[in-house]
């Protein structure tokens, strides 16, 4: 899959449980008939916001602010920032303040959507989310929901959301894309600058820009 694509599945996939508000409940052995409240948090949702981006595609071209409000406010609640950033941080995370985890997290967050949340624009062919079964994670830690990016003329984009209940609403804490980790990626991406600097160093350098959380090569400016 091309880089602009990963990115642009990436950053809808991330956006797809929000808000996550199916509470929990007894899970039934799922089926491709029968979807869990897991499943039907990311299937209703992921609809939902694709939708969004399709009917008010020309006034977020307009105004990136409008479009970034959108993303904001979507992923904050659906996306498990400070669970997924301590996966990412790894052995650098261990013991860390959670206060360090959240300034990781969020300043990641926002770098990778002001780099990349235009290209959820750029997706072609009224794309949607087709559910394809349910697996339990090890340990009790949640539930791997797997779907498939279907669009008009090309061949489905397998997506993989690993969720876990917190607080009773079911959240995303990490997204495979073609077998592609968010979580694998990025803890990759960020050993080294840890192993050189402290956590709050880091988040400060994706704040200002000197630092760039990278899913691929920067798409083009249009």
């Amino acid at each position: 899959m091309k880089t602009p694509l990963l990115t642009a599945v990436l950053a809808s996939a991330l956006l797809a449980a929000a808000p996550s508000l199916a509470m929990a409940q007894a899970r039934p052995a799922a089926t491709a008939a029968q979807p869990s409240a897991a499943a039907r948090t990311v299937l209703d949702a992921s609809s939902r916001i694709l939708s969004t981006l399709e009917t008010r595609r020309s006034e977020f071209r307009a105004n990136p602010a409008a479009l970034r409000g959108f993303i904001d406010g979507e992923l904050s609640r659906g996306f498990d920032r400070d669970y997924a950033a301590r996966l990412v941080l790894g052995v650098h995370g261990r013991g860390a303040p959670d206060a360090d985890v959240k300034l990781f997290a969020d300043a990641m967050a926002d770098n990778l959507m002001a780099r990349y949340g235009s290209t959820l624009l750029d997706i072609q062919g009224k794309p949607s989310f087709r559910y394809k079964g349910e697996a339990a994670l090890p340990g009790n830690r949640g539930v791997k929901v797997s779907t498939e990016l279907v669009r008009a003329g090309s061949e489905p984009t397998p997506v993989e959301y690993l969720m876990r209940e917190v607080g009773g609403q079911w959240k995303i804490f990490d997204v495979m894309i073609e077998g592609i980790s968010y979580v694998q990626t990025f803890k990759n991406q960020f050993d080294a600058p840890l192993r050189q600097k402290s956590i709050k160093d880091v988040a400060a350098e994706l704040r200002n820009g000197s630092m760039q959380a990278s899913a691929g090569p920067a798409p083009r400016g249009k």
